[in-house]
Protein backbone atom coordinates (compact mmCIF):
# COMPACT_ATOMS: atom_id res chain seq x y z
CA UNK A 1 0.00 0.00 0.00
CA UNK A 2 1.31 3.57 -1.17
CA UNK A 3 0.31 6.85 1.24
CA UNK A 4 1.28 10.15 -0.40
CA UNK A 5 0.13 13.75 1.25
CA UNK A 6 0.77 16.55 -0.49
CA UNK A 7 4.83 15.68 -0.33
CA UNK A 8 4.10 15.65 3.71
CA UNK A 9 6.74 13.39 5.20
CA UNK A 10 4.03 11.92 8.16
CA UNK A 11 2.54 9.89 5.01
CA UNK A 12 5.51 8.18 4.78
CA UNK A 13 5.62 7.24 8.21
CA UNK A 14 2.50 6.17 8.31
CA UNK A 15 3.22 4.15 4.87
CA UNK A 16 6.12 2.14 6.63
CA UNK A 17 3.68 1.82 9.95
CA UNK A 18 1.19 0.04 7.40
CA UNK A 19 3.21 -1.74 5.69
CA UNK A 20 4.84 -3.25 9.04
CA UNK A 21 1.40 -4.25 10.70
CA UNK A 22 0.84 -6.73 7.39
CA UNK A 23 3.89 -7.43 7.56
CA UNK A 24 3.73 -8.67 10.62
CA UNK A 25 6.26 -6.86 12.46
CA UNK A 26 4.56 -5.21 15.10
CA UNK A 27 4.79 -6.56 19.05
CA UNK A 28 1.37 -8.86 19.59
CA UNK A 29 0.36 -8.72 23.22
CA UNK A 30 0.46 -12.14 24.44
CA UNK A 31 -2.53 -11.94 27.14
CA UNK A 32 -4.78 -10.39 24.04
CA UNK A 33 -3.42 -11.60 21.28
CA UNK A 34 -3.84 -7.60 20.08
CA UNK A 35 -1.31 -5.34 17.99
CA UNK A 36 0.04 -2.69 20.02
CA UNK A 37 0.20 0.52 17.42
CA UNK A 38 2.71 3.19 17.99
CA UNK A 39 1.15 6.28 20.01
CA UNK A 40 2.26 8.40 16.50
CA UNK A 41 -0.13 5.91 14.31
CA UNK A 42 -3.31 7.11 15.04
CA UNK A 43 -5.47 9.97 17.42
CA UNK A 44 -7.98 7.42 19.76
CA UNK A 45 -11.78 8.70 19.89
CA UNK A 46 -14.07 7.51 22.86
CA UNK A 47 -17.09 7.75 20.63
CA UNK A 48 -18.51 8.55 16.73
CA UNK A 49 -19.61 12.07 17.56
CA UNK A 50 -15.91 12.75 18.67
CA UNK A 51 -14.75 10.83 15.71
CA UNK A 52 -16.48 13.18 13.46
CA UNK A 53 -15.75 16.33 15.19
CA UNK A 54 -12.18 15.12 14.91
CA UNK A 55 -12.07 14.71 11.48
CA UNK A 56 -14.89 17.46 10.28
CA UNK A 57 -14.49 19.86 12.94
CA UNK A 58 -17.39 22.85 12.06
CA UNK A 59 -18.75 20.43 9.38
CA UNK A 60 -21.82 23.19 9.44
CA UNK A 61 -19.40 25.89 8.35
CA UNK A 62 -17.44 24.37 6.26
CA UNK A 63 -18.94 21.84 4.32
CA UNK A 64 -19.42 23.95 0.89
CA UNK A 65 -15.44 23.93 0.50
CA UNK A 66 -14.74 21.12 -1.67
CA UNK A 67 -11.09 21.72 -0.93
CA UNK A 68 -11.64 21.37 3.12
CA UNK A 69 -13.44 18.23 2.23
CA UNK A 70 -11.29 16.75 -0.46
CA UNK A 71 -8.58 17.01 2.58
CA UNK A 72 -10.84 14.72 5.20
CA UNK A 73 -12.17 11.14 5.21
CA UNK A 74 -13.68 8.23 7.54
CA UNK A 75 -13.08 4.56 6.87
CA UNK A 76 -15.19 2.06 7.91
CA UNK A 77 -15.48 -1.65 7.80
CA UNK A 78 -19.28 -2.13 7.55
CA UNK A 79 -21.62 -0.48 4.89
CA UNK A 80 -24.22 -0.28 8.24
CA UNK A 81 -20.94 2.03 9.82
CA UNK A 82 -20.73 4.36 7.08
CA UNK A 83 -24.39 5.08 6.70
CA UNK A 84 -24.26 5.54 10.03
CA UNK A 85 -21.89 7.74 10.32
CA UNK A 86 -23.10 9.88 7.14
CA UNK A 87 -26.56 10.28 9.11
CA UNK A 88 -24.86 12.09 11.83
CA UNK A 89 -22.82 14.08 9.37
CA UNK A 90 -25.47 15.44 7.28
CA UNK A 91 -27.68 16.02 10.71
CA UNK A 92 -25.29 18.91 11.52
CA UNK A 93 -25.57 20.48 7.92
CA UNK A 94 -28.58 23.11 7.98
CA UNK A 95 -31.24 22.98 4.89
CA UNK A 96 -33.50 21.39 2.98
CA UNK A 97 -32.64 17.64 2.77
CA UNK A 98 -33.79 15.48 -0.07
CA UNK A 99 -34.33 11.72 0.26
CA UNK A 100 -32.89 10.12 -3.68
CA UNK A 101 -34.01 6.01 -3.33
CA UNK A 102 -32.61 3.16 -6.01
CA UNK A 103 -34.52 2.18 -9.10
CA UNK A 104 -36.45 -0.97 -7.59
CA UNK A 105 -38.04 -2.54 -10.43
CA UNK A 106 -36.94 -5.28 -12.92
CA UNK A 107 -36.50 -4.72 -16.34
CA UNK A 108 -37.75 -7.93 -17.61
CA UNK A 109 -41.50 -8.28 -17.14
CA UNK A 110 -41.01 -12.07 -16.09
CA UNK A 111 -38.88 -11.04 -13.66
CA UNK A 112 -40.98 -9.43 -11.68
CA UNK A 113 -42.23 -12.35 -9.66
CA UNK A 114 -38.71 -13.42 -8.47
CA UNK A 115 -37.28 -9.69 -7.58
CA UNK A 116 -39.79 -8.38 -5.66
CA UNK A 117 -39.24 -4.17 -4.49
CA UNK A 118 -39.10 -5.19 -0.81
CA UNK A 119 -36.26 -7.77 -1.71
CA UNK A 120 -34.40 -4.87 -4.37
CA UNK A 121 -34.56 -2.45 -1.48
CA UNK A 122 -33.47 -4.31 0.89
CA UNK A 123 -30.13 -5.35 -0.87
CA UNK A 124 -26.74 -3.74 0.68
CA UNK A 125 -23.91 -4.18 -1.78
CA UNK A 126 -19.85 -3.48 -1.41
CA UNK A 127 -19.19 -0.65 -3.20
CA UNK A 128 -23.29 0.82 -3.95
CA UNK A 129 -25.28 3.02 -2.08
CA UNK A 130 -28.09 2.24 -0.02
CA UNK A 131 -31.45 2.21 -1.57
CA UNK A 132 -32.31 5.17 0.53
CA UNK A 133 -29.98 8.45 0.88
Amino acid sequence: MRVELQNDQSGNILSKQLIDIGNGKLHVNMLTGCINFPRSFCQLTRSKDELIQKVYPDIARNYRNHDWLSERAILAAKNLDVNELNLKIQEQISGESKIYKSVDSATNQDDVVNYPPEFLNSLDLPGLPPHQS
